[in-house]
């Protein structure tokens, strides 16, 4: 058995909370849930309904985006929340990759992103901060005063020293990283690695329509991000890039995010299916946390070396229950 952590990060949705719900009887650590309002689901009412389902499993979101809402807005979220699941809640923040991009803006500056934490944390503290030009608090009526000063883990999802820098100064506990540990988080205490994949059945091919189906989302936001951070021409080098880039070059550039981003994470869009078909799959073990069981283990062994504390696996596809199953046991040998 790996000594790592095993959570699980899911979309907002109606089905959440009954895959939550799984991942505690499965022994998951922690459940965060994706901030992705251009899906149409609200992250928060999500948590809060998870917190009422279960009775162990640590919740938050993963990760919050500063520019969504007011901080103080943030604020009340996480006392909420804390009613619901005392001792339970975990926040996470970073600069907004997918929920920035499928808006058509860019990620949001560190500064900002350490000023807008560094205001949520005073305000949970019970502290007067100033905002906007003016003071902002969480003024609690007598019956919740006791609520304050709230200690509520928190991490900084970064892939450089930058990120990592933001993290040290606002006392983070935590980096959350993307399909590898990196140096920087070994100096905290919580080294998460966010990973999509899924776990094959014996002589499974790999472009198994099962296969497509439970990790096609999470593998396609290779294109989605490449082309975001890097152009056209570094999707182009990627195998399936051609062909992807074919369907999305049909749209105006002015609306092209829009299709870029459709399905992120939960379902393949035109474009990311043309990629697969082209022959993309082939990349699967080498972009997703895919193979048999003992290859994942292998691998989750792996990053557990490099410094990672815990694993958190990405499922999609119509058997969350069987993604879940596979990947914990996988994990634990």
């Amino acid at each position: 058995m790996v000594d790592i952590h095993v959570s699980v990060a899911l979309p907002a949705s109606v089905e959440s909370t009954k895959h939550i719900a799984t991942a505690e009887q499965l022994g998951y650590r922690c459940a965060y849930l994706y901030d992705t309002p251009f899906e149409g689901s609200d992250v928060w009412l999500a948590l809060h309904d998870a917190a009422r389902a279960t009775t162990r499993i640590r919740l938050g979101p993963a990760v919050l985006i500063p520019t969504l809402r007011h901080p103080l807005v943030t604020a009340a979220q996480t006392v909420s929340l804390h009613h619901e699941a005392p001792g339970r809640v975990v926040t996470s923040f970073g600069t907004g990759f997918s929920s920035r991009a499928a808006t058509g803006q860019p990620p949001i500056r560190w500064s900002y992103v350490e000023s807008y934490v560094r205001t949520y944390a005073a305000l949970l503290a019970g502290e007067s901060v100033e905002w906007e030009g003016a003071p902002i608090q969480l003024m609690l009526t007598s019956g919740q005063h006791e609520t304050l000063p709230l200690d509520i883990p928190l991490l900084i999802a970064a892939v450089g020293p930058k990120g990592a820098g933001v993290a040290q100064r606002l006392g983070a506990d935590g980096i959350i990283s993307m399909s590898q540990p990196i140096p920087q988080q070994r100096d905290f205490t919580d080294a998460v690695v966010a990973t999509g994949g899924t776990v094959l059945d014996d002589g499974e091919e790999l472009n198994s329509d099962r296969v497509r189906l439970a990790v096609g989302a999470p593998w396609a936001g290779v294109f989605h991000f490449t082309y975001t951070a890097q152009g056209a021409e570094a999707v182009r080098e990627i195998p399936g890039g051609p062909a992807w880039l074919e369907v999305i070059e049909k749209y105006p550039p002015d609306e092209r995010h829009l299709h870029i981003h459709r399905g992120h994470m939960v379902e393949m869009n035109d474009a990311d299916l043309a990629a697969w078909h082209a022959g993309g799959h082939a990349t699967l073990p080498s972009t997703t946390l895919t193979g048999t069981a003992d290859v994942v283990h292998r691998r989750v062994a792996d990053m557990a070396s490099a410094g990672a504390t815990e694993v958190t696996i990405e499922p999609s596809g119509p058997d969350i229950g069987r993604e879940l199953t596979t990947f914990i046991d996988a994990v634990r040998g």
